[in-house]
């Protein structure tokens, strides 16, 4: 299983990071994709990484503020997310996929919940 955490509420402007654990398989072997889901919003993939970490793609939404990394000795992902706005409000999923940046995937997070409000 995947499991999320890092999640909270945090002011405009401001900054946490996102960690992606996984349990019972190796992450290593899979690209990873990060989504978020806002209420009354279809789920949006915002960013994802190559098996090897080399290469990385984001939404636009994102683009310039957050960023994708993973530590395979470790098997976890990260999301660092920086300059936050109320409009990235929502539930944050991590998810090993089925290959890069689809939106198929052989294992989802539960996800955690992010909210940026003053």
């Amino acid at each position: 299983q995947l499991v999320e955490s890092g999640g909270g509420l945090v002011q405009p402007g401001g900054s946490l990071r996102l960690s992606c654990a996984a349990s019972g398989f190796t992450l290593n072997a899979y690209p990873i994709g990060w989504f978020r889901q806002a209420p009354g919003k279809e789920r949006e993939r915002i960013a994802c990484i190559s098996v090897s970490g080399s290469i990385t793609k984001y939404a636009d939404s994102v683009k310039g503020r957050f960023t994708i990394s993973r530590d395979n000795a470790k098997n976890t992902v990260y999301l660092q997310m920086s300059s936050l706005k109320p409009a990235d409000t929502a539930i944050y999923s991590c998810a090993a996929l089925n290959y890069y940046c689809s939106d198929t995937a052989s294992y989802w997070g539960q996800g955690t919940q992010v909210t940026v409000s003053s």
